[in-house]
C-alpha cells in the first residue's frame, strides 16, 4: 500500500522548478537589463549612471530634422500638398502621440536651410523651435500673410515607452521641456502591477548610454532636471516582484497541468491493478 507514495515523489522536482524559476522572473522579463539595476531595490529618489550632465532644455534644430509649420491664425496653411513637403505626415505616425495632425513636414536640409512655400529657403539649424519659429513669422508677413502666428514643431522627435504602461510605443516631445511626468500622462498612467521604483530612463549613445533610475513613489523625484526628456530616450518600468511571479507560475502550471494529470492517472491505473 505504500507504493502509490512513490508517484507524490515524482512531483518534487516540478515544485523545486517553480520555486528557482520564481527568484530571477523579473529579471527575465525586463528589457535592457544592465548591472546597475540593482539600486532599484533601494532607490528613494533619483539615481544617475555615467552621468552626462544636464542638457539644454530648448532643443535646437539639427540637419535631417522634420519641421511642421502651421500658421495659428489659418489652420488650412502648412495642411495642404506641397512640393517642397515631405509627403510622410505626422498623421501617419500611428504610433506616436501628439496634437499636430494633417500637417505636413519640411526636412532641415544638408545646407541648414529648410524650403518653405512662398518664401523658400530659410536657415534654421542651431535655433530653438521658438526662435526658428518667430524667424519663419517675420518672413511670411513681409511677403505673404497678415499677422501670421506660426507654430513649429520638429516632428521627428519622440521617446518610447516600453514596458508597464497603459499605453505602449513612441511618444512624440512637441514641446521644450517636455518632462516624464508628461509623457506619462499621455499614456495614461502606469498598470497596476507596475513597480514605481523600477523606472529607468536609457539616454544618449548607445553603446555607452546614461541610466537614469526613478523612484516615482517620493514627489521629490518631480524635481530632478534629468527628468526633462530629450529626443530617443527610452523609458522602461518593470512589473513588481509578485506580478512577475504569479505570471511566471501560471505559465509553468499551464506546462505542468497535463503532466499532473498523467501522473495521477498512472497512480490510479497502478491502485486498480493492484
Amino acid at each position: 500500500m505504500q507504493e502509490p507514495h512513490y508517484f507524490k515523489y515524482l512531483l518534487l522536482p516540478f515544485f523545486c522548478l517553480l520555486l528557482f524559476a520564481s527568484c530571477s522572473v523579473r529579471k527575465e522579463r525586463t528589457l535592457f537589463n544592465a548591472p546597475s539595476d540593482i539600486v532599484t531595490d533601494t532607490i528613494k529618489q533619483v539615481y544617475v549612471v555615467n552621468d552626462q550632465g544636464i542638457s539644454d532644455a530648448y532643443y535646437k534644430i539639427r540637419i535631417n530634422d522634420q519641421l511642421a509649420i502651421r500658421n495659428v491664425q489659418n489652420f488650412e496653411f502648412g495642411a495642404t500638398a506641397s512640393t517642397n513637403a515631405n509627403t510622410s505626415t505626422t498623421a501617419n505616425q500611428n504610433s506616436a502621440t501628439g496634437s499636430i495632425n494633417n500637417v505636413l513636414s519640411y526636412p532641415v536640409e544638408p545646407d541648414g536651410m529648410v524650403n518653405l512655400p512662398a518664401i523658400g529657403k530659410v536657415e534654421v539649424v542651431g535655433l530653438s523651435r521658438r526662435e526658428a519659429a518667430l524667424k519663419i513669422q517675420e518672413l511670411y508677413k513681409n511677403k505673404l500673410l497678415k499677422d501670421p502666428i506660426i507654430e513649429l514643431s520638429v516632428v521627428n522627435l519622440k521617446v518610447t515607452l516600453l514596458g508597464e504602461f497603459s499605453r505602449q510605443g513612441n511618444f512624440l516631445l512637441e514641446r521644450d521641456n517636455t518632462t516624464l511626468i508628461d509623457i506619462i500622462g499621455e499614456a495614461g498612467g502606469i498598470t497596476k502591477t507596475a513597480d514605481p521604483k523600477t523606472l529607468k530612463i536609457i539616454r544618449g549613445d548607445r553603446a555607452n548610454p546614461e541610466l537614469i533610475y526613478v523612484n516615482l513613489n517620493d514627489i521629490n523625484s518631480l524635481a530632478s532636471k534629468k527628468l526633462v526628456l530629450q529626443n530617443h530616450d527610452i523609458i522602461v518600468l518593470q512589473p513588481t516582484k509578485s506580478a512577475a511571479t504569479s505570471d511566471k507560475l501560471q505559465s509553468l502550471n499551464n506546462i505542468l497541468q497535463p503532466l499532473l494529470v498523467v501522473v495521477n492517472l498512472a497512480v490510479l491505473i497502478f491502485t486498480v491493478t493492484r
